[in-house]
């Protein structure tokens, strides 16, 4: 399994998962394009990897700065391999307190922002026979209280994947989808103003701990768009210690 040379565009791959996966693959040398809001972390990454990591900063759900990251994986890099679409934002309340902004902030930022990136890079992807990784959730497949906008946008984010592995198959593009528990920032943050409910989140997980996004979920997403995944399409793999198991 390499992706050495691979040239990778990683949304939202400044901070949390997104930083681990930029982080694993440039450990495994490739290349690496990163789009982000936040410019102060990109930046840094850019600085601590001059020659193999470019950092656009943009919002995922404007269009233009998918037409934009993808031209700049060009120029920089000559081409693009795969596409990671990591970024998503969300807010967390019951079902009947969401009100259409919530709504309107999950689907623009997570499915939207995904099927655009899908559609800048398909050129790229079925020139070089590339690799498209999206994310899903628990709090879609589970049904999870709390989460109803971005349960909903996980899920729509599943079914596009589903659909567009059948149809992309025809040019060598192969889609699938991860679905992480780990340990960013943000659910430490949550974790030590919960502790009972991240203990209690903790004891469902078979194998007793929250993934490490660097060293659990990336090596997923590696997988995945390494030649190692040749024959592997239309999926979705549980990075969740066996939180999910899918039948």
């Amino acid at each position: 399994m390499t992706v050495e040379n691979k040239v990778v565009l990683v949304t939202g791959g400044a901070a949390g998962i997104g930083a681990g996966i930029s982080r694993h693959l440039l450990s495994q040398v490739a290349k690496v394009v990163v789009v982000d809001l936040d410019s102060d972390r990109g930046t840094a990454l850019e600085r601590e990897f001059p020659d193999h990591l470019v950092f656009v900063h943009g919002d995922v759900s404007d269009p233009a700065v998918a037409d934009s990251a993808v031209q700049v994986a060009v120029d920089a890099f000559g081409r693009l391999h795969a596409l990671v679409n990591n970024a998503h934002v969300s807010r967390q309340k019951p079902f009947l307190e969401h009100t259409p902004d919530d709504w309107d902030l999950s689907f623009r930022t997570g499915f939207e922002a995904t099927r655009n990136f899908m559609l800048a890079a398909h050129d790229q992807l079925r020139q070089h026979r590339g690799a498209v990784v999206n994310f899903a959730s628990g709090a879609g497949i589970a049904g999870m209280p709390m989460q109803a906008s971005y349960g909903a946008a996980k899920e729509a984010i599943r079914g596009l994947s589903r659909v567009v592995a059948r149809e992309w198959a025809l040019d060598g593009i192969r889609v699938n989808v991860v679905s992480p528990i780990a340990l960013t920032e943000g659910v430490q943050h949550w974790a030590d103003q919960f502790p009972d409910q991240f203990e209690a989140m903790v004891g469902r997980i078979p194998l007793g701990r929250a993934g490490d996004p660097q060293h659990d979920i990336a090596p997923v997403v590696e997988f995945l768009i390494s030649d190692a995944a040749q024959y592997v399409t239309g999926q979705t793999l549980m990075a969740d210690g066996g939180s999910i198991m899918l039948h």
